[in-house]
């Protein structure tokens, strides 16, 4: 396993600038986010395309290990879905060129009909085997993917479906961390932070998820070894930076 970093976890900076903050905290490998929010935007990835590859392959400190495609769901019925399926399918041109295997992409919203979601992560998993690329669906409360036995039948319906792995939304407001041993053999890429039942994020050292029994018992038992991605959001009043060396520290100490 490696320990990476994603780039929301410094906002509002080029590509190159957080690549440079990441490398400075001495990670070397990290997540780019495609986003509406973030540094690398779907619309724009085509017209940039040959840009964001140059820096992804010219940054010596720091290299790419997986992407994180947020755009909000869109499902065939609806007239905005070839759009989707253009700008995914830039991720995924990107993720090959750059030698990335995983893409991460999230889970549609509860209510939508089951069969409608298989038929739409079955269309990106045809698309991210084309480009060599291993689509990965995001654990994530407020979406189907918020209850592991979810999670099982959307990958046994979808063959060639991962699972990114964010415990935090497991933990985080339920009434006792929900039981995910039962998708650990599906799991490709993980994101994590410290997080209590009440509180999505809190500072390092103040959360309750048990990261030894995770890394060294769970995710190893299951054979993962792929990377462990820090995903931190910037707290009032805590040092953002001090935080990221803090996980990055507390990750390889378990390496």
């Amino acid at each position: 396993m490696i320990v990476a970093a994603s780039t929301s976890c410094i906002p509002n900076l080029a590509l190159q600038e957080i690549f440079d903050r990441l490398a400075d905290q001495e990670y070397t490998s990290v997540e780019i986010v495609i986003d509406e929010n973030s540094c690398v935007k779907p619309e724009e990835l085509s017209q940039q395309f040959d840009q964001v590859v140059h820096i992804c392959r010219t940054s010596r400190r720091i290299a790419p290990v997986a992407f994180y495609f947020g755009l909000e769901p869109t499902h065939p019925m609806e007239s905005a879905y070839p759009k989707f399926l253009e700008y995914f399918s830039a991720a995924c041109r990107l993720a090959k060129v750059t030698k990335v295997v995983v893409i991460t992409v999230r889970a549609a919203v509860p209510g939508t009909p089951f069969n409608d979601e298989v038929r739409r992560l079955q269309d990106l998993v045809r698309i991210g085997l084309n480009e060599g690329v291993v689509v990965s669906l995001a654990t994530e409360i407020g979406r189907l993917t918020e209850l592991p036995d979810t999670v099982g039948s959307l990958c046994k319906c979808v063959k060639g479906l991962g699972v990114t792995l964010d415990p935090s939304h497991y933990i985080y407001n339920q009434p006792k961390i929900r039981d995910y041993d039962g998708i650990l053999d599906y799991v490709c890429h993980v994101r994590l932070r410290e997080t209590t039942k009440e509180s999505f994020q809190v500072q390092v050292g103040r959360g309750v998820l048990e990261f030894g029994r995770f890394v060294n018992g769970q995710l190893s038992k299951a054979g993962y070894n792929r990377a462990l991605c820090v995903d931190l959001a910037q707290l009032p009043d805590v040092d953002s930076i001090t935080e990221l060396r803090k996980m990055r520290l507390l990750l390889e100490s378990l390496l």
